[in-house]
């Protein structure tokens, strides 16, 4: 097969599509051809060394990283997870580090990829729900190799709106939740509510922590985000027990 001056070797193994050229395998399988033409996960034998694309309104895309390290998800040219002085898997582990024990039950509110879901099951959480409103996004990290064990047996991969899925759970089930809303902007900021804080609060036992990633955008111009969830939080019923600069967010408890 042959895409511009590139020369493919073709094989159908197992259901996927699997073109060969250089040393690199490139795969294809239901999940990334359901996403449309320009979808395809560039793999060999040390992992995600390429792109996968999609358009379905927005443009999403897995951008590799040096080094080997665990690619982002860019959505309309905006990367999902911080890369700047850490990559998204040592990001992740930071922010679990700060609220999940082994044998936790564990809330994770906007999957992406899926490495803080994985990063709670390394602390030994024996149950995690993760909530992901972005159908495109679960299909991207079912075709990242870093994402796999968002098959475990332990995560439950709920496909749906943060507040309306939160509203479902019983009181008081989980001893730990993790929110890693995407920035704070127009189309965010239903992640950044009242609404939201008071199901957390609910849903999470007494003496039960939450993480929530803000980030400090604007801070150069004096805008104070993390201090505008904190008053949220507190608002909501948590005491907040302060910012987390390695982590770049706000820890709180229920008391």
């Amino acid at each position: 097969m042959r895409v511009g001056s590139l020369v493919f070797e073709v094989e159908c193994r197992d259901g996927e599509a699997i073109l060969s050229t250089g040393g690199s395998r490139f795969v294809v399988d239901e999940h990334a051809a359901s996403l449309g033409g320009r979808s395809m996960a560039i793999v060999d034998g040390h992992g995600f060394v390429g792109a996968a694309e999609a358009y379905r309104g927005s443009y999403y895309k897995l951008v590799p990283l040096p080094g080997g390290k665990p690619p982002t998800l860019e959505i309309n040219g905006i990367h999902m997870h911080r890369v700047v002085d850490v990559d998204p898997w040592r990001d992740a582990a930071s922010k679990s580090s700060l609220v999940v024990k082994r044998g936790f039950r564990v809330l994770d509110v906007c999957t992406g990829l899926g490495y803080t879901a994985v990063a709670s099951l390394d602390r030994g959480a024996s149950l995690v729900y993760t909530v992901e409103v972005d159908e495109v996004v679960l299909q991207l990290a079912s075709i990242n190799p870093w994402s796999y064990r968002l098959r475990d047996g332990r995560v439950r991969v709920v496909l749906g709106d943060a507040v309306e899925t939160v509203s479902i759970f019983r009181d008081s089930v989980f001893d730990a939740i993790i929110h890693d809303p995407p920035r704070f902007s127009k189309s965010t900021s239903r992640l950044y509510t009242m609404d939201l804080y008071k199901e957390f609060h609910r849903v999470l036992r007494r003496g039960g922590r939450l993480f929530h990633y803000t980030g400090e955008p604007g801070r150069i111009r004096g805008l104070n985000l993390p201090g505008r969830v904190a008053r949220l939080l507190r608002e909501a019923g948590f005491e907040v027990l302060g910012f987390r600069r390695r982590a770049l967010g706000l820890v709180a408890v229920k008391r």
